[in-house]
């Protein structure tokens, strides 16, 4: 094989490069192909040790172009957006599509070409890419406001147990152990040193020893729920491109208040009622906080003992020059009365803000969503005490993605609480991945999710990414449910990416070990 592969153009090499990055996408979520992940990582690692053709700028060009093609399917389901309403940004399309999938790929090409510069073939050079992979996701999750959606680690969320490593090594961890495996297959074929290949098939055990354990722990989950509390998740499935007409706000506003004021078919035993109401991102196209005539409405839903968790849109009107635009979470007691409030602080390049507007304004481009100026940043993660005597760390649509800087000062919640609106992107990939990536946050922090998503997928995670209740995309209804007792602290929830670094320099100590000369 490796024959054949230096004996290929360079058109050649650059479209195998494209299709091992494609084949490794294909093992996200919903799909499940993690053996063809296992393939494209293979076959890449392939293509990168011929290093005789070229050097570090050629080897950074092969992991560009295997980047590009991860990105490039992994972020497909973002072109749904640019249909709402196609006539003002359809053109846009393919221009923030290639930037984004070129831009994440620049980390791959850099992991790439210093995994080639540094790193022997066979098991060395295996190493040495993982870990520097997952360096460059952690750091594709943190610079320029970060972007980790379609993390490799993530294609442990159709591999079973495998997943509950992530509550040890957090997700980067997972990203390094998932792409390691997954290149084995490449060692085994092309690493001529005897000890080399044992070194593999011992790395290779690890996987289901890992996949036992990770079995074992979901085995030993327990189902308890917190005494006294129940919980409503509301989907109304309202369709992105009606959303925010005026015409519909009256509407979509009885519609919430009808769905929440259903029967109770499954409670928690000893709760009479529901005692937490969880309504998706900005639920309604108008300033509930400010509107009278909606808190009257909502005063006999709450009947004096419900709470409402909703997604809003809120306007700081002592804020200079202009009021301030806020996607928020508002929290309302059993009287309808605001008691509490989060800002999102983390907010979505392209959509919520345009980054660099001042160049890319007057080429006609403009954010996904319209405001009077772009929303205002929040202060940062909030942990809200809640009615009931439980607490929750609030996060809104893609804050759920990061894994770092979920919890406010002061104890730890009792739940993540998490509201989104998916209606953007259709009957696609994206809230698949959105919804596995709120479950790899439970696993980390050992905490329940409850989530609420506009038209789908809201759903009851416990404490171990078990998936208790789920209403399923593009679905109209309530979830009832008890919330999950929160775990102790978790290795990962105590010690954040230390773990994970403990990884990354054992693998690059070892990849510089087995340094041969050439």
């Amino acid at each position: 094989m490796a024959e054949r592969l230096s004996g290929l153009s360079a058109p050649w090499r650059g479209v195998l490069c494209l299709s091992s990055g494609v084949a490794a996408a294909l093992g996200l979520p919903p799909l499940g192909g993690w053996p063809l992940a296992a393939i494209g990582f293979s076959l890449f690692l392939f293509l990168l040790a011929q290093r005789q053709r070229f050097g570090m700028w050629g080897s950074f060009g092969l992991g560009w172009l295997f980047g590009l093609g991860y990105f490039g399917f992994a972020f497909h389901w973002i072109a749904f957006a640019f249909l709402i309403e196609a006539e003002t940004y359809l053109w846009m399309m393919p221009f923030m599509l290639g930037i984004l999938a070129g831009g994440m790929a620049l980390y791959w090409g850099l992991a790439a070409a210093l995994a080639r510069r540094l790193c022997a073939d066979g098991l060395s050079l295996a190493l040495g890419f993982s870990g520097l992979l997952a360096v460059a996701e952690w750091l594709r999750g943190h610079l320029f406001t970060g972007f980790p959606w379609a993390v490799p680690g993530l294609i442990a969320e159709t591999m079973g147990g495998l997943a509950q490593i992530a509550a040890v090594v957090g997700m980067t961890g997972l990203t390094l152990a998932i792409v390691l495996w997954s290149s084995l297959a490449y060692v085994l074929l092309a690493d001529h040193a005897r000890g080399g290949r044992w070194m593999a098939l011992m790395l290779a055990a690890l996987l289901p020893f890992a996949w036992t354990w990770g079995e074992l722990r979901l085995a030993a989950a327990s189902d308890d729920m917190v005494p006294g509390i129940a919980f409503r998740i509301v989907q109304p499935n309202v369709p992105q491109e009606q959303k925010w007409r005026e015409d519909n706000a009256r509407a979509i506003f009885e519609d919430l208040l009808r769905l929440s004021a259903a029967p109770t078919i499954e409670r928690p035993q000893g709760v009479a009622g529901v005692t937490h109401l969880v309504w998706p991102e900005s639920a309604v196209p108008f300033l509930i906080d400010e509107s009278e005539v909606a808190r009257a409405e909502l005063a006999p839903l709450l009947g004096g003992r419900t709470a409402l968790i909703t997604g809003a849109i809120r306007l700081d009107r002592s804020a200079q020059p202009e009021p301030a635009v806020y996607n928020s979470i508002v929290v309302f007691d059993g009287k309808a009365e605001p008691v509490a409030r989060y800002d999102k602080w983390r907010l979505v390049p392209g959509g919520e803000f345009l980054p660099l507007g001042w160049l890319l304004e007057p080429l006609g481009f403009r954010r996904v969503v319209e405001t009077p100026g772009d929303f205002r940043a929040g202060t940062g993660p909030q942990t809200i005490a809640l009615p009931g005597g439980i607490t929750a760390a609030m996060l809104i649509c893609y804050e759920v993605i990061f894994p770092g800087g979920l919890l406010g000062d002061g104890p730890r919640p009792s739940a993540l609480i998490n509201v989104t609106n998916d209606g953007w992107f259709g009957r696609s990939v994206g809230p698949y991945q959105h919804l596995a990536q709120a479950r790899l946050r439970a696993i980390e922090q050992g905490l329940p999710v409850i989530r609420a998503a506009n038209t789908g997928i809201s759903a009851v995670i416990d404490s171990h990414g078990r998936r208790l209740r789920l209403l399923p995309l593009m679905q109209t209804g309530v979830l009832d449910s008890g919330l999950p007792v929160a775990l102790a602290s978790t290795p990962y929830g105590r010690w954040g990416d230390g773990l994970m670094l403990l990884l990354v320099v054992a693998s690059l100590a070892s990849a510089l070990a087995l340094r041969r000369p050439a």
